[in-house]
């Protein structure tokens, strides 16, 4: 599987780094192992599903953590769905996290006839929620996006309940499909590929979320790993749909093995 490699995708969360309310703790191995694949020429893209900042303020938190990287290289589901809206003419009621709302600032969101959705962590209240349902409810056709439906992920002090929960509670209220900019998306992953400028055949995907990080990459063509950092849980080498290329116990890991094919 370490094979004719031009480009790596790494998650974040949970593979560079756990994040958490004291800003998070990169993993062991991680910053070294990103200075590495730079160093060796391979090209390099980070794709994430991270909605609770803007691409601006979550690099500059990583770039505190000692990782080099720039917003250039970051994939996430905010810009995309940006250019959704703008191509669809839509109007979002917004229920995100707040340190997302800059990334929305140029989009028209009077008079809503959608709804987007992301990880908005102490902003899922019921009140919340339930205006979220309200307007959709009202529309003859419901418009629901959400920036991924991952189940949950891991900060420093445990796991977190994801967006996809909060997703799944709307699309039954309102008996409504999301739409889903980002992780597992195809669109997302084609996205990310074309930005590094590697084939998904030449491209490989490093994550911990077995259904969005592995599963939606293997669906575009590439190969996939997956961690034993962040999220994951031994029941994830047992799931009954996806099986990874291979299973490594960290990046540093992985990155030693890809490097050795170079």
């Amino acid at each position: 599987w370490a094979r004719a490699v031009r480009g790596l995708l790494l998650d974040v969360s949970g593979v560079l780094y756990d994040s958490g309310g004291d800003g998070g703790v990169p993993i062991a191995g991680s910053v070294e192992a990103v200075r590495r694949i730079k160093a060796s020429g391979l090209k390099l893209q980070f794709c994430t599903n991270e909605t609770q900042a803007t691409r601006e303020k979550f690099v500059k938190k990583l770039q505190g953590l000692g990782f080099d990287i720039s917003v250039a290289e970051v994939t996430a589901p905010a810009p995309a769905a940006c250019r959704l809206l703008k191509e669809r003419g839509l109007r979002p009621h917004l229920l995100v996290h707040n340190d997302l709302v800059p990334e929305f600032a140029e989009i028209d969101k009077a008079n809503p006839n959608c709804v987007v959705i992301g990880d908005a962590a102490e902003n899922f209240t019921y009140a919340n929620l339930n205006e979220a349902f309200r307007v959709l409810i009202g529309m003859e056709k419901p418009v629901l996006i959400s920036l991924g439906k991952g189940r949950y992920y891991k900060e420093t002090d445990g796991l977190k309940l994801d967006v996809g929960a909060y997703m799944k509670a709307l699309e039954y209220a309102c008996d409504v499909e999301a739409e889903v900019v980002g992780k597992p998306a195809k669109m997302f992953f084609e996205s990310a590929l074309a930005e590094m400028g590697v084939p998904a055949e030449q491209a490989i995907m490093i994550g911990d979320d077995i259904v969005s990080d592995v599963g939606g990459a293997q669906q575009c063509g590439m190969r996939a790993l997956q961690v034993r950092t962040g999220k994951y849980r031994p029941c994830d080498e047992n799931h009954p749909q996806v099986k990874p290329d291979a299973y490594v116990n960290n990046l540093a890991e992985a990155v030693d093995i890809i490097l050795q094919q170079l």
